[in-house]
């Protein structure tokens, strides 16, 4: 038989409602050298009975013996995969016509490039919406935000099989943040990359595991972080970790203004290392300072609103490499309103 450019992973359990448009989306491809590989893991719904419906010869079935998460599914449908390239893809996302193709001719032109992934739209409620990522990316940008953030959805990353680290392709011991773990792994062995154009449909609803379980989600992305400061040299990599996934990553309010500063230094100090230990252009650098000064200006504005910092507080706290975080006084002043109506509300309910 012959081997397929792209093989599509894909774990799938009680999707029924949804699953169908994802595989609608795939066979409306332009680019056709493709299989998809579903793994069912013991649905209690018909989904195994739709994708046993679908007619397209490209699509190979497996039913689980026993359910064993999405992790390990989408493990078993990788150790299938035939192709040069693999997709990942959730049983409830779509794919835009374009994707396959746009994703390969990149990888093929780009041989220092081992995973890739494309900019997403969100569909919400039948309303599509712009992605709240980075909007503009190189390659530089990428591996700088994949120290304090997921730059990627996994829906729309397509990999080099042969470039896969040995071992499991996804940890199942990083559940939630599996995908994550996955990045880092392959950010040491080649360069990881974003094509900008959106070639994706995330769905946003109430049933995805990343609304339902982000505390599972949060330690994981955590001991992610902690491996990878650890690397390099950090002290106290968890606490590390825990800060910015806490604050910067789930967006939790800084509890005092000393969490603030601690903050403002950490990502610093990332900065600073990461910086000194490659030779960064000079479009990449902007889009590092850049988008950093944009995360810290969420971070201000966030405490603000919630009145655990004051506006004295926010303006005195301003790290030479991140400012205001291009936030207008007027901005942390609205924000600043909005943190003190919060605290009389609540010292009035308190009394």
């Amino acid at each position: 038989m012959t081997r397929p450019a792209v093989s599509v992973v894909m774990a799938a359990y009680n999707g029924a409602g949804l699953i169908g448009d994802t595989l609608d989306s795939l066979w409306a491809q332009t680019f056709t050298d493709f299989q998809v590989i579903a793994v069912d893991d013991c649905s209690t719904d018909d989904t195994l009975e739709i994708l046993r419906a679908c007619p397209d010869p490209r699509l190979k079935i497996i039913p689980a013996e026993q359910n064993g998460g999405p992790v390990r599914s989408r493990n078993r449908a990788f150790a299938e995969a035939r192709g040069r390239y693999v997709a990942g893809l959730d049983q409830d996302d779509i794919c835009l016509p374009e994707r396959f193709a746009r994703q390969v001719a990149h990888l093929d032109a780009n041989p220092d490039v081992v995973l890739l992934g494309t900019a997403a739209a969100v569909l919400e409620d039948g309303t599509v919406t712009s992605s709240i990522k980075s909007p503009v990316t190189t390659p530089q940008l990428i591996e700088w935000l994949l120290h304090i953030e997921n730059p990627l959805v996994w829906s729309t990353v397509m990999l080099r099989r042969d470039a896969v680290p040995p071992g499991d392709f996804t940890r199942p011991d990083f559940l939630y943040a599996e995908d994550f773990d996955l990045y880092h792994r392959m950010a040491r062995i080649g360069r990881i990359a974003r094509i900008d154009e959106p070639l994706l449909l995330y769905r946003k609803h109430g049933g995805g595991a990343s609304q339902r379980y982000v505390d599972t989600m949060q330690a994981n992305a955590a001991r992610v972080l902690a491996e990878s400061y650890a690397s390099l040299g950090a002290i106290d990599p968890s606490d590390d970790a825990a800060l910015i996934v806490r604050h910067l990553m789930h967006g939790t309010p800084v509890p005092d203004r000393a969490t603030l500063e601690r903050l403002g230094e950490l990502i610093g100090r990332l900065q600073d290392q990461f910086l000194s230990n490659r030779a960064v252009d000079q479009d990449s650098l902007t889009m590092i300072r850049w988008e950093s000064a944009l995360r810290w200006g969420r971070v201000v504005r966030t405490a603000l609103k919630a009145g655990t910092i004051g506006l004295s507080a926010a303006m005195a706290i301003r790290p030479d490499h991140l400012g205001l975080g291009y936030s207008s006084l007027d901005e942390l002043l609205a924000s600043r309103l909005v943190g003190g109506a919060r605290s009389v509300t609540r010292r009035n309910r308190a009394a």
